[in-house]
This record gives structure tokens, sequence and C-alpha cells, in this order.
């Protein structure tokens, strides 16, 4: 399967977009080259930036996203009713994605008037700032007679009335959603000065079954829950699944007959290697940031330690030794600390300690316990599992320093980090059901949502932006 993106550079038309593709052959999930920002092939028309410093900057922000325009409407395998019915759907599309954020209060295509093809690069001004809007999302939808998509998103600023960016994707028809989370992605980008996430996938273990006879699946999807698939059948317990740093494995840990198992499993081939089996019980496995090791929990004569090991397998090297409970493993993005839990101080609380298991010392001081630590992408944050009476997700500084609780719920923990390190997700447990489910909450806290998925889900793991 191909996934291409291609630079629209034109003057006036869309239709004068260049047919050529740039790029190469990629397996399942994907690779996108981009070949330019906007028609001039400077990184910001007109030289605007924004950068969102705190989220009331843009409470008010009003950004309009009509449909889609189509030059022609004729039938597409990835939509029954047309290119032009399709160009609604990848409006609603990046208008969720934009709510779904918190920062923004995009108004969707059912709530606005349709624009022409040809308005797409010279919008009716007049309309839309009757309509108080700020930011004017347009795109257009055209087949291409390979049978594939061209998918066109431009950014404007109404008040301006200029061109802020604009961007351009050939995709399968199957592919139009990621199309969707594309353009989505490059509005949050230029809007915020912020690393994006919406073009990114999500791994998680699918439960079905009673509580006493769980079945437990590898299962992923993409950043709002489209595009579900499970990975593994269900025989054998799949647990903590992570995603590898070049997005083309799953690491997990899998219990056969009682006995733990490491597996790296290959989204492209659907092949799964062993790393390490034992038959002690081992937890919490993790990529290094270079995908070179993996480290994992396991105990052994009653004490818990850390341990690391290559990806490709081979021997193990214990990185912890404390009588105790350690458990967990995160990495720093720069791969020179590990964060990490242990109850060597009577209770469970966070630590911290250089790559080689070096200079361990304790983190989390601030009342309750301090469990499932997670590193920020951004290095700046690590968040964690707050216990005290009730599981809360919260965040603290690599030092311990600033802890901040982002959730009240009765049993919410796990969390995982979104690739640009502002939403973390976590599972939720519902105190009377015993159901869990996947949220999302960003950093303020105040914006929480939940996630669909068809059966309960636990363990969540946010991959990085897909290549």
């Amino acid at each position: 399967m191909k996934y291409l993106l291609f630079a629209i550079a034109f003057a006036a038309a869309p239709i004068a977009a260049q047919n050529q593709d740039l790029g190469r052959p990629v397996a399942e999930g994907g690779q996108v080259e981009t070949t330019g920002t906007d028609a001039s092939g400077e990184e910001a028309n007109g030289g605007l930036t924004f950068t969102v410093t705190d989220e009331s900057d843009w409470a008010d922000l009003g950004v309009a996203i009509p449909g889609f325009a189509a030059d022609r409407d004729v039938p597409t395998p990835a939509n029954a009713d047309g290119t032009a019915a399709l160009g609604r759907e990848i409006a609603r599309v990046i208008t969720a994605n934009l709510q779904n954020n918190g920062l923004f209060k995009p108004v969707g295509p059912n709530s606005l008037p349709q624009p022409t093809f040809a308005e797409i690069t010279s919008p009716s001004w007049g309309t839309w700032r009757g309509r108080g809007a700020e930011m004017l999302v347009h795109g257009y939808v055209r087949a291409r007679s390979d049978g594939r998509l061209v998918v066109g998103c431009y950014l404007y600023d109404v008040a301006l009335q200029d061109e802020l960016v604009r961007e351009g994707w050939v995709v399968p028809p199957a592919d139009w959603r990621r199309a969707a989370h594309k353009c989505s992605d490059l509005i949050y980008a230029r809007l915020t000065g912020e690393s994006p996430f919406f073009d990114s996938r999500i791994a998680y273990i699918a439960e079905t079954g009673p509580k006493d006879r769980r079945v437990k699946r590898l299962a992923i999807m993409d950043s709002d829950g489209a595009n579900h698939r499970f990975l593994t059948l269900g025989s054998a317990t799949a647990l903590t699944p992570r995603y590898s740093p070049d997005y083309k494995r799953l690491l997990y840990l899998s219990y056969v007959d009682g006995n733990p198992r490491l597996y790296v499993y290959d989204i492209g081939t659907g092949q799964q290697t062993l790393v390490t089996q034992s038959s002690n019980p081992t937890f919490a496995p993790r990529w290094s940031p270079d995908g070179r090791y993996i480290l994992y929990s396991m105990a052994v004569a009653g004490n818990t330690d850390i341990y690391r090991v290559p990806t490709s397998g081979g021997q193990s090297v214990r990185l912890t030794d404390t009588p105790g409970i350690d458990i967990g493993g995160s990495y720093s993005p720069d791969g020179r600390q590990i964060v990490f839990e242990s109850d060597r101080s009577g209770s469970q609380q966070c630590y911290v300690m250089n790559a080689d298991g070096t200079n361990q010392r304790r983190i989390s001081f601030g009342g309750g316990r301090c469990a499932t630590p997670e590193w920020s992408p951004r290095g700046d944050q690590i968040a964690f599992t707050r216990i005290a009476g009730d599981f809360n997700i919260a965040v603290m500084s690599p030092n311990g320093r600033n802890v901040r609780a982002l959730t009240n719920g009765w049993q919410d923990e796990a969390p995982t980090w979104a690739p640009n390190g502002r939403i973390v997700q976590f599972f939720r447990t519902e105190r009377n059901t015993g159901r869990s489910s996947l949220w999302q909450v960003d950093l303020t806290g105040r914006n929480e949502r939940r996630l669909p998925t068809p059966v309960d889900a636990s363990d969540p793991a946010w991959g990085p932006i897909l290549p």
C-alpha cells in the first residue's frame, strides 16, 4: 500500500496541483513525506506565528470548517455517496479533532454554508466575517484516474484575509481519515506552534468475558478511536503494550500456560518475535528511546527488580537490587534516566535512576502513593497514578515538584502521553460495574473525554506521530 504526500504548488486553482508522486512504497501504517508547507515553500506564509502559552489564550478562537469541496462529484470506494459527501466527512473529522483537543471552538460543516470549488483558494471573506470566524479551514477532494484521492487543506486568517498554510495528500480511498488527521495536525501546529498528535495510533488491551475468565487481546486504533483492529486472538493473555520508537512494532507481555513471555509484534507483517521468557512473574516492559533495549520487571525469590535486555534478545542485566518491589521503568526522552516505582521506603513511591541503574533516588514526597510513572516525550514532566484513597492521574516535574492532579475519578490509572506531551491517556474503572474504558485529559485537567472502543479497554499506549 502506498501512502504519499505531495506538495500543492499552484497560484490560483486547486486543480492545477502537481500530479507527481513523491515518496516510496511503505508497509501498513504508511509514511508521509512532506515536500513543502505552502505555495512559496516557506514554513509560514506571511511571517505570522501563533504560540499558545496558556490554554485560555484561545478560549474564544472561532475556527470555521465547512465541507471540503469536490471539483466534480464522482463515486469513490471511500464513500458510496461520492467525493462531495466524503468532503463533508473529512471536515467533520477535523472538527471533532479540534473540538476534543479543548484549545479551540470549531464549527463544523453541518452549521456552515458549503463553499464552491472555486472558493477554496478565493474565500468569500464577508461571509465568514459575518459569522464571527477568526480562522477558516478550506479544503477539497479530487478523485484521480488511478483510483486514489487528492485531499487539499488550507488555513486562512479571516481578519487579515491571508492564507497561513496549505498542504495536500494523495491517499488510497481507505486512508481518507489519515488525510483528515494530517489536516488537523497542520492546523494545530500552525496555530499553536506546538508539535501535533492527531495522525497517531493507540494500542491497548481489549477485555471481554467475566472477571474470573477475562479474555485480554492486543488491539490498535487511530487517535480518535477509528480504524479499530484486534491483533491477537485472546488464546493467551496480552498485557501492557508499547509502540516502538519507529512505530513499526509493538512490545507486549503475554502469559501462556501461566508463563510470561515478552514479544515484539511486527505491525506490518503480523510476525511475532520472542525477546525473553521466564517462569518468574514479569511486568511492565518498555522500550528505550533508541529502540535497542527493553526494560522489564521480574520477581525472583520474592524480590522484584528491573532488568534490561537487548531488543533482539540475549542476556538480561539487572538494574536494581534493593529489597522490595521495583516495577515499571520509563526512559527519559534522551535515554539517560529511568523513572520507576518502588516500595523500598515502606510505601509505593516513584524514583529516578541513571540508565545504567546508578544514582537511584526518590522523587515523590507529596502524600499518598506513586505508581506507573511515564516520562513525557517533551522531557519536562512525569505522569503517574496518584493513590490517595482513590486512584487519579497526576503530573510532576522530573525532580518531583509541582505535583498536579489531572483527574478526579474513582480508579484512573496507567497514564500514557500523546506524542506532543500535551494530552495524557489512561484507563478508568467504574466503581459499581468494574468495567474499564479509555480516557484522555489535557494538562489543564479541564478537558476530559472518553475514547470509543468496541469492548472494555485497559493498558493504553499512545504511539508517536506516524511517519
